[in-house]
């Protein structure tokens, strides 16, 4: 049966948690002292929908202080956040 259909071998994860991705590099697009909501990734285009969680990860880099509220962070974007003079908040 296994030989017949190895298609269906494997599991699928129905628990998965699927994120909302924003690299750090691509907030550069906000001015210096904003708060970065979700609700305003989406008016920038970043993200496309709230029915997901959002997830900051650390790809490249970011030179002006932000607010960024969202409901993950990677380490290594949380240390750039702060390290440009930001904060980095659960939402």
């Amino acid at each position: 049966m296994i030989k017949r259909l190895p298609e269906k071998r494997g599991f699928t994860n129905i628990f998965k948690t699927e994120y909302n991705i924003v690299n750090v590099g691509r907030l550069a697009i906000f001015p210096p002292g904003t708060e970065v909501t979700p609700d305003k990734l989406i008016e920038a285009g970043l993200i496309k929908t709230l029915g997901r969680p959002t997830k900051i990860l650390g790809t490249g880099d970011i030179d002006r202080p932000l607010v960024v509220k969202a409901d993950k962070f990677s380490s290594s974007a949380e240390k750039k956040i702060i390290a440009a003079g930001g904060k980095a908040e659960q939402a």
